[in-house]
């Protein structure tokens, strides 16, 4: 081994005296590999050449700011260049030698100054024109898809990536199978930059104007394919259009100024991978791209495509807020609203896309707003369009509208804008509403019994008193009603008989005894140490502390707290709407001298005072007085309004038993 190769580089040493030992160590790997008389003693030589060139860019990570290491590393760069581009090396071995290790080198050169990367840049294009593109192939993914840590940023990654699309072009046979091989490697490269980005600036523009170069270039192979080759290769690039879309939302800022020329770009290839805005916002288009170019047994190939959901839905997104973006699409936008109002079907396949721009955590809160918009505007059908399908069977949408429903739930929630909270909750009761009546209690049903938040919970028990209410009021009394008649609308009288399920779900939990209200308090934000954050919550509570049953409001809470909040008064807001449902039921259905509920059963109110009440008031007498021991004032705050409920309730059902 040649110790003057194997003597590393310190920082201060000079320029001129890297730059001759690069020029020696690159003369010698080449005549080492021109005369193929030692195989082994040539691959010593240019293993110690990478050793050497990687000392350097590994100085500059430990030293950034550091000017000379940074002059060093682009005469380094500039040598490199210059040797593989010189008339002198009119060997094909000893390029196909050095670019199974110098484009990758040159790459991390790339990550210390941009003239370094485009210098970068321009060796790994001179490798790629002059060495086999299948070599290439394999030498660029291999290269992006096993970096060292300290090289996993965009700057690493561009140079590299720029060499796709001429590869691609170059490739003469098995072109599908070749792009297959590459895109995973590539999409997950991508994905890796985005996730581990700190900065959403330039250098994810510039890497993702790459990656709309290399579905070009996959396009264009398209173009000189025919048959199922053609069939699949189109299917890919939707593929890859779609993740790219989704990767480049959660890492370019959402302004349409700098976002909007990329997805204009890639909105231009829908047309020609035969894909529409509504087989995209119905998922239909997806799953037909996943059959043509995964197929069976595409695990792998699976698993990198695994926000082409997200990514179907923000391209619909995009064309509803951008008209030129819609045009590039060829999409008319308002057919498409047209079709999803006038089809109740087509418009829960939508809701079930959008969701996953809901529940994105990587994407900016502009692009929630427009997704909830987008929502309510196709919500708003038409009276006259609106199916009278009330015995039509649409349990299997049930998953479908529960998971959407929760993602509009984590928005209601969590989100930090008033007018994005307030559009959430009018989007998940339009939603509730375009259900027919038995899903609707299912879904409601399903929701509370899995929630685990108590203030949510509270507002679907309010949207169940609210339908009890609309119900009762569209009845006749019961003096004007025969008894013949009183019998046959037993069955019309859904909401009263169904919500003291819900009721009995809360005030006494499957797991038996009374509810467990400590343990549902709401997380509402965890915030940074020694930081104050503004918190907007919606929550409900009952008008005039809790006398009017009938009357509730939302409004809005401002506080500024550090560390993780918990608001204890919002733990006992299920409960205190469970005991509002069944008081309100038990009202209407004393004085409208009815008991189309059955809660006026002796059986129901006997259960109802033993099972749910008193032992409801045992629990509630306790925390008083533990919270009275401890000034709690927060407790008592939510404990107060519970136990003047809880005991109007139980007066009822004595005086009624």
């Amino acid at each position: 081994m040649d110790p003057e190769t194997t003597d590393l580089p310190t920082p201060c040493t000079s320029s001129a005296a890297v730059v001759d030992r690069l020029r020696r160590s690159l003369s010698s790997c080449s005549q080492l590999i021109q005369t193929g008389v030692d195989f082994r003693k040539s691959e010593q030589s240019l293993s110690d050449l990478v050793l050497f060139l990687n000392s350097i860019s590994d100085s500059f990570v430990r030293e950034p700011e550091n000017q000379d290491l940074e002059n060093a590393s682009f005469q380094i760069l500039t040598e490199i260049r210059l040797f593989i581009t010189s008339s002198s090396v009119d060997q094909q071995a000893v390029i196909d030698a050095l670019s199974f290790e110098l484009p990758k080198t040159a790459a991390r050169f790339a990550c210390v100054s941009p003239r370094c990367m485009e210098v970068a840049q321009s060796i790994v294009d001179c490798f790629t024109d002059k060495c086999s593109p299948r070599d290439m192939l394999s030498i660029l993914c291999e290269a992006i898809g096993s970096p060292r840590d300290a090289f996993t940023v965009p700057s690493y990654f561009a140079p590299l990536l720029s060499g796709f699309p001429k590869v691609f072009v170059s490739i003469r046979r098995r072109q599908f199978e070749q792009v297959k091989a590459a895109v995973p490697v590539i999409l997950n490269a991508l994905k890796a930059i985005v996730l581990d980005s700190d900065d959403k600036d330039a250098d994810l523009g510039d890497i993702f104007h790459k990656a709309n170069c290399i579905a070009d270039s996959m396009k264009a192979v398209c173009l000189e394919l025919e048959g199922k080759d053609n069939e699949k290769l189109c299917a890919l690039l939707g593929l890859f259009v779609l993740q790219i879309t989704a990767l480049a939302s959660m890492g370019i800022e959402y302004r349409l100024a700098h976002s909007s020329p990329l997805v204009l770009k890639l909105s231009h290839f829908l047309q020609s991978c035969g894909l529409s805005y509504l087989g995209l916002i119905m998922g239909t288009d997806v799953e037909k791209l996943l059959g043509i170019a995964v197929g069976d047994g595409g695990d792998d190939l699976v698993g990198c495509f695994s926000d082409i959901w997200l990514g179907a839905s923000i391209l619909v997104i995009w064309g509803y807020k951008s008209n030129e973006v819609a045009l590039a699409a060829g999409a008319d936008l308002v057919a498409l609203k047209d079709e999803l109002q006038s089809s109740r079907i087509k418009r829960w396949h939508a809701v079930g896309m959008l969701k996953h721009v809901l529940l994105c955590l990587y994407l900016p809160l502009e692009l929630k707003k427009d997704a909830i918009n987008f929502l309510l505007s196709i919500m708003y059908a038409k009276l006259s369009q609106m199916p009278n399908d009330e015995n039509e069977d649409y349990s299997t949408y049930m998953p479908t509208l529960c998971s959407a429903l929760q993602a509009i739930q984590v928005v209601i929630m969590y989100a930090t804008d008033v007018i994005l909270r307030k559009n959430a909750f009018a989007a998940f009761k339009e939603l509730l509403a375009d259900c027919p009546t038995s899903l609707r209690f299912d879904i409601l049903r399903a929701l509370i019994k899995d929630g685990d938040s108590s203030s949510m919970i509270a507002v679907l028990l309010d949207c169940v008193r609210e339908e009890v209410r609309l119900e009762s009021s569209k009845s006749p009394p019961a003096s004007k009603v025969s008894k013949a008649e009183s019998e046959g609308s037993q069955g019309t009288i859904f909401w009263s008989s169904s919500a003291l399920e819900l009721v009995e779900l809360v005030l006494r939990p499957p797991g038996g005894g009374p509810p467990s209200l400590p343990e549902h308090s709401d997380a509402v934000l965890q915030n940074r140490p020694n930081q104050s954050t503004n918190i907007h919550w919606l929550i409900m509570l009952p008008s005039n502390s809790v006398h009017k049953v009938h009357d509730q409001k939302y409004f809005y809470a401002t506080c500024q707290k550090s560390d993780q909040i918990h608001f204890s008064c919002f733990s006992f807001m299920q409960v205190l709407s469970a005991l509002n449902l069944y008081r309100f039921i038990l009202i209407k259905e004393s004085t409208g001298k009815s008991n189309n509920s059955g809660v006026l059963s002796r059986d129901s109110l006997v259960k109802a005072h033993s099972e749910w009440l008193l032992p409801l008031r045992t629990l509630v007498t306790r925390m008083m007085a533990e919270a009275q021991c401890d000034s709690d004032e927060l407790a008592l705050c939510g404990l107060n309004p519970v136990e003047v409920v809880l005991y109007r309730c139980i007066e009822l059902v004595e005086q009624l038993l």
